[in-house]
């Protein structure tokens, strides 16, 4: 009997180290390796500063939750102050590597949740606003066309430039379509042109029921995350010059 229950002791012991041994090691390598890796860091960041200004671009801050995990999709609760002080960490951030490379920031551009949030939400879009006039008030507010945060940086005497989404469906309210939805991210270059002259067309957003909500429209964005984004951007371009449409950086427009 004792010899059996030594055996069976140690057996479990042995498993039960083994087992929390393996979970906590693969768990926090994994872990280890989020925070090492992040979708942008100051490596990518200094070489994507570079690239725009030898292409003669403008450089633009592209702020969001501090969701690492989620790319800054995911909502997160966070207190007024809290959430000024991330964005301006991350405008902090951009533009030392733009001054070190020469260069200056010129606009920035809610990223995800916060974007999404920002447009319908006019405290949390005042929140946006405060932090870029903190920080710089020369700045120019990327906002969508016909939302809270274009509202609120009016009103906070940013310059806005208005912006419409060539591989995005709206709701009837002026708001994208959730990506969760079918058929809400537009995959087809050719079907993105006709998508973009119909707002220009309109003068505004175009909702998938037909609803206009009129707006200026200063700047149109292709999600580079999309599969044919290049294609996408190259072939709304050249359409857009065959139009008779001036394309120039923002801050020759407004």
């Amino acid at each position: 009997i004792s010899f059996f229950f030594f055996f069976f002791f140690f057996f479990f012991f042995f498993f039960f180290f083994f087992f929390f041994f393996f979970f906590f090691f693969f768990f926090f390598f994994f872990f280890f390796l989020m925070i090492r890796r992040p979708p942008s860091d100051p490596p990518i960041m200094r070489a994507t500063v570079r690239a725009a200004l030898a292409a003669g671009a403008s450089l633009g801050a592209h702020p969001s939750y501090p969701d690492l995990a989620g790319f800054g999709r995911r909502p997160m609760a966070m207190a007024p102050a809290e959430l000024e002080a991330a964005i301006l960490y991350q405008l902090g951030a951009l533009a030392g590597i733009a001054r070190a490379e020469g260069g200056t920031l010129t606009h920035l551009k809610p990223h995800g949740a916060l974007n999404n949030q920002a447009c319908e939400d006019a405290a949390l879009a005042e929140v946006v606003v405060r932090a870029a006039v903190v920080f710089d008030r020369n700045l120019i507010l990327v906002a969508p066309a016909c939302s809270a945060l274009a509202a609120a940086g009016q009103r906070g005497g940013l310059r806005v430039a208005l912006e419409i989404f060539a591989d995005r469906r709206y709701t009837p309210r002026g708001t994208l379509v959730s990506r969760r939805e079918p058929g809400a991210v537009i995959h087809d270059p050719a079907e993105s042109i006709r998508h973009v002259r119909a707002m220009l067309d309109a003068g505004g957003i175009v909702a998938l029921d037909g609803t206009v909500c009129k707006s200026e429209i200063h700047s149109i964005c292709v999600h580079g995350d999309t599969p044919k984004a290049v294609a996408t951007a190259s072939a709304l371009r050249a359409a857009l010059a065959s139009d008779g449409h001036d394309l120039r950086p923002l801050p020759d427009i407004v």
